[in-house]
C-alpha cells in the first residue's frame, strides 16, 4: 500500500485514539491561505463582512471569496467568523423583539423545549424559529434574510437550492455548558448506530449541513459563547469518538471561545467538536439564532411549511421590491424561505417540461415576483403546485 495509512471501511470505538485527534488539532492555521480575511482569532479565520460583500458584488469576486470560505470550513479550522454581518443594528434588534415574544409565548403556554446536548430547563429554545418569524413578522423576516453573508456562505459550502432552518437558543444566567459534540446528521445517532455506517458516509455527512449562529446580544467570554475545537472536523472517526470520556477530556482542555458582538455571525462545519459554554453572568440572557442550513440533496432536521411561509412573506417581498431591494436581496429571501429543489414530486402529475426537472416552489415564487402577481394569484398557483406533488 506504499506505506499509506488506509482508513477502515467500518469505524468502531476501538479505532478511536485521542493521540490521532491531537495530531490533527495541532495544525496551525496560516492566515496567508485566506487573503481576504482580516485576522485570525484563536486560530479561527475572521472576516470583516463589508469587505466580503464588496468582493461578492461581481461574479468573479463572489466565487473567489466563496472558494476561500469553503477552504476554511473544509481544509482549514472549520470555523469562520463574520464581524458586522448585519451592519444595520436595527434589523437584528427588531428580530430580537420577535424572538423574545416567542420565548414568552412558550413560557405562558407551559410548553417544554428540549436541548439535544444540555440539561433540560437551563436554556430557552424555540424550534422552527424560521417559520414562526415569517408568519409572526413577515417584514422583519424579509429584512433579516436578505442578508448576503448568509447566502454567500451557504452557497460556498452547499451550493444552490439550500434549505434554511433556524432555532432560537437562549442560554440563561447560570446555564451550564453543553457536552462537546458533533451535529446533524451522524452526530445525532447513538454510537452503535453511527458504527453501522461505512466510513465514506462519515466523510460525507458534514457536506450536507452548514451550522451558523447570529449573535442577538453581545457575547463576552463570561456569557458562555460556543466552545470550538478547531480542525477537529478532519478527524474521520469523530462521529463515533465524541462520546468517549477521553475525547471529552481532550476537548475541555483545548477548546477556544470567541467573543461576538450583536450582528456578528459564526459559521462552522457540523463535524467540528463544539458546545455552548456556561453562562457565568447573573444578568445576561445569551441569545443566538442558530442556523442549520441543509443541502438540496439532504434532509433538514425540522419540518417547515414553506407554502405557509412564502404566502406569509410575499406581500412584504413585493413591498421590499418597491423599497429598493436589489435582485440579489430578493433572491436571498426566496432562498431562505421557499423550497429550492424540484424533487421529490409525482412525475405523473408534475412532469418535467422543457428540461429534466419540473418547477421547484422557488421557481413559482420568482415568477410571481417578476410578473407582480397578487398574493391571491400566488396562493392559487402554489396550491396547484402542491397538489401536483401528491403521490396519488
Amino acid at each position: 500500500m506504499n506505506g499509506k495509512k488506509v482508513s477502515p471501511q467500518w469505524i468502531a470505538a476501538t479505532d478511536c485514539h485521542v493521540a490521532d485527534l491531537h495530531d490533527i488539532c495541532s495544525i496551525s492555521t496560516d492566515i496567508t491561505d485566506y487573503p481576504n480575511a482580516s485576522c485570525l482569532d484563536n486560530g479561527v479565520v475572521t472576516y470583516e463582512s463589508s469587505h466580503v460583500v464588496a468582493m461578492a458584488a461581481t461574479n468573479v469576486g463572489r466565487r473567489t471569496v466563496q472558494s476561500e470560505v469553503a477552504m476554511a470550513l473544509g481544509d482549514g479550522p472549520g470555523v469562520v467568523i463574520f464581524r458586522n454581518a448585519f451592519p444595520d443594528r436595527n434589523v437584528v434588534d427588531r428580530a430580537t423583539v420577535e424572538f423574545r415574544k416567542m420565548v414568552d409565548d412558550q413560557h405562558r403556554s407551559g410548553a417544554q423545549s428540549g436541548d439535544h446536548f444540555a440539561k433540560p430547563g437551563g436554556n430557552d429554545r424555540v424550534w422552527n424559529a424560521l417559520e414562526r418569524l415569517a408568519v409572526q413578522a413577515p417584514e422583519v423576516f424579509v429584512d433579516y434574510y436578505r442578508n448576503d453573508i448568509l447566502a454567500i456562505v451557504s452557497e460556498a459550502w452547499l451550493g444552490p437550492n439550500y434549505q434554511v432552518t433556524s432555532q432560537l437558543n437562549v442560554v440563561n444566567p447560570g446555564g451550564e455548558a453543553q457536552k462537546p459534540h458533533r451535529d446533524y446528521h451522524l452526530g445525532f445517532l447513538t454510537q452503535p448506530t453511527a458504527e453501522r455506517f461505512p466510513s465514506h458516509v462519515h466523510a460525507m455527512s458534514p457536506l450536507l449541513t452548514l451550522q451558523g449562529a447570529v449573535a442577538h446580544c453581545d457575547m463576552a467570554i463570561d456569557t458562555g459563547p460556543t466552545m470550538y475545537l478547531p480542525h477537529s472536523h478532519k478527524y474521520l472517526f469523530g462521529y463515533v469518538a465524541w462520546r468517549l470520556p477521553e475525547f471529552e477530556d481532550y476537548f475541555v482542555k483545548n477548546f477556544v471561545q470567541l467573543t461576538l458582538q450583536i450582528g456578528d455571525v459564526a459559521f462552522f462545519n457540523p463535524a467540528v467538536l463544539h458546545g455552548a459554554g456556561t453562562n457565568l453572568t447573573s444578568d445576561t440572557r445569551r441569545m443566538a439564532n442558530l442556523l442549520q442550513v441543509s443541502s438540496a440533496f439532504g434532509r433538514a432536521m425540522e419540518s417547515v411549511d414553506r407554502y405557509r411561509m412564502v404566502n406569509a412573506i410575499y406581500p412584504s417581498l413585493l413591498d421590499a421590491q418597491q423599497r429598493g431591494f436589489t435582485p440579489r436581496d430578493v433572491d436571498n429571501v426566496v432562498a431562505a424561505s421557499a423550497e429550492g429543489y424540484a424533487f421529490p414530486t409525482n412525475l405523473d402529475f408534475d412532469p418535467p417540461i422543457g428540461g429534466l426537472t419540473p418547477d421547484a416552489q422557488s421557481d413559482v415564487v420568482r415568477r410571481a415576483l417578476d410578473q407582480r402577481w397578487s398574493p391571491a394569484e400566488l396562493a392559487a398557483e402554489l396550491n396547484k403546485h402542491r397538489v401536483r406533488r401528491f403521490s396519488m
